[in-house]
């Protein structure tokens, strides 16, 4: 009886925590949303309606191995107007994903980097199978500040991946992903292709 008693507890933890991950995914994505209200949006506040999102999925939430690379030179990320932008790399993201293994580089811009509100800011562009299809054909981007890398670990959300501002309209400046941020697996999670 106690067992029963104690598996129910866990399923109803579960259970209670998977709500709250979804709860708190749904808060995030309506601050995302607020800040197309804002001065320089690339759409109008009328079309916010238009921005589309995977459910939640927390087999997409996984905690990464962290491996910084402090002796890395700089170097210019081509973006989709052809111009470039100066970056370093700051790290690898070794993670497992549906018992798969993959990696991602992590940069840091060398402009924000110079800014004290942004010197902890780093940025995980990245490209998957589902680009073309279900999301922007470009790739994605993932945001993380220095703060969040805790002893080697990192807690990536692929639910947080949003759209550069070149899948809504054009005259951005919008990083390209690098090759070694292609990743040859399905990331269905976070932002999908603008509706309109």
């Amino acid at each position: 009886m106690k067992i029963i008693t104690l598996i129910i507890a866990i399923l109803m933890s579960y259970s209670t925590f998977g709500q709250s991950y979804k709860k708190s995914i749904c808060e995030h994505r309506k601050e995302y949303k607020e800040g197309f209200k804002e001065e320089g949006s690339p759409i109008k506040p009328e079309d916010i309606r238009y921005l589309r999102f995977f459910k939640p999925d927390e087999d997409y939430r996984v905690t990464a191995t962290f491996t910084h690379t402090p002796d890395e030179e700089p170097f210019d990320m081509v973006t989709s107007s052809g111009k470039m932008k100066k970056y370093v790399k700051y790290g690898e993201l070794s993670f497992e994903i549906k018992g798969e293994a993959h990696t991602l580089e992590v940069y840091q811009s060398i402009r924000l980097r110079a800014m004290p509100q942004y010197k902890d800011y780093l940025f995980i562009p990245f490209k998957d199978t589902t680009n073309g299809t279900t999301t922007y054909g470009a790739g994605r981007y993932l945001d993380i500040e220095i703060p969040d890398i805790q002893n080697g670990k990192l807690v990536l959300d692929f639910n947080k991946t949003y759209n550069p501002y070149c899948a809504f309209s054009d005259g951005y400046n919008c990083p390209r992903p690098p090759a070694a941020n292609h990743l040859k697996i399905a990331i269905e999670a976070g932002e999908k292709n603008y509706a309109k």
